[in-house]
């Protein structure tokens, strides 16, 4: 007979290095050898996209709004897992997938609305409605785009 939870346990460490944690972190360590659940970051986060994750470690959620980068969480947090702020905060992208309505020729820019830094922008076409052109120099992860996306067609992940 299998055991289903201990299924779970593995297939989370199998994604543990694709899911999106917190900004700042110091990927030199094993985050979740260091943090220790204590829910503080989960609790100080001004735009509350902190959420417990698998095993109850945190992880972001940007369908709940976008990283401010205020740095609250490494700030409140007891364990030495963050760089310093003047580092990056994380190498995230956004990523606009094939479900994007303005690929399926329907009028949408929801996303370029809501990035403040402008990485999202859109080339006219003959014959077709706007489409979204991502500019990665410019994306800074924030993820504003993903909660405004209408079809779920935006993610943030780690650029490797």
């Amino acid at each position: 007979m299998v055991d289903i939870e201990k299924r779970r346990w593995f297939s989370f460490n199998k994604n543990q290095s694709n899911q999106l944690r917190l900004p700042w972190l110091d990927t030199a360590q094993s985050f979740t050898d260091i943090c220790t659940r204590c829910g503080k970051c989960t609790d100080q986060c001004e735009t509350k996209i902190i959420v417990n994750g698998d095993g109850g470690f945190p992880q972001v959620d940007f369908s709940l709004g976008e990283c401010t980068f205020c740095y609250q969480c490494a700030d409140v947090c007891p364990q030495p897992l963050f760089v310093s702020k003047q580092h990056s905060p994380w190498t995230a992208l956004a990523t606009i997938h094939d479900s994007c309505l303005a690929k399926k020729n329907v009028e949408c820019r929801s996303c370029g609305d809501m990035c403040e830094p402008m990485a999202i922008q859109f080339n006219l076409q003959v014959g077709k409605v706007a489409q979204p052109i991502l500019e990665n120099e410019a994306c800074t992860g924030c993820g504003a785009c993903v909660a405004a996306c209408p079809t779920d067609s935006i993610s943030v992940s780690h650029s490797f």
